[in-house]
């Protein structure tokens, strides 16, 4: 199998939109790979876009172990446990992702889920 053939094959998937399937590509990819962060942070975003929310959460976590300043980790690690309701440790990686990033979505999602919660502080 060539790796690297394979690996842009997923992002064209992920172009065309079909998450699902550039997940399936990924996979054997990352099994190959397991150090390669770069397959790993576009197979979490694979099964965030198709929905697999419990293997984009496992993958996103290997990542901030690895890398615990990756504020894009920790973000989309924060939107895949809200979008799992679990509204408590999404904003805590959001809030950490907000808090090492200037961009301004971080902050939204950060306030969001705040406000969700019911815990949003006063300067935020």
């Amino acid at each position: 199998m060539d790796l690297s053939a394979e690996y842009e094959r997923a992002k064209f998937y992920v172009a065309l939109g079909k998450p699902a399937e550039a997940a399936r590509i990924l996979e054997p990819v990352a099994a190959a790979e397991p150090r390669n962060s770069e397959v790993r942070l576009e197979l979490a975003m694979a099964y965030f876009g198709s929905a697999q929310l419990t293997n984009a959460e496992r993958e996103l976590r290997v990542l901030i172990e690895r890398d615990p300043s990756d504020a894009y980790a920790h973000h989309l690690l924060g939107r895949t446990l809200e979008r799992q309701s679990r509204l408590t440790d999404a904003l805590t990686h959001l809030r950490i992702a907000a808090a090492m990033s200037t961009k301004p979505e971080y902050a939204e999602a950060a306030r969001r889920v705040a406000d969700r919660v019911g815990r949003r502080p006063p300067t935020m």
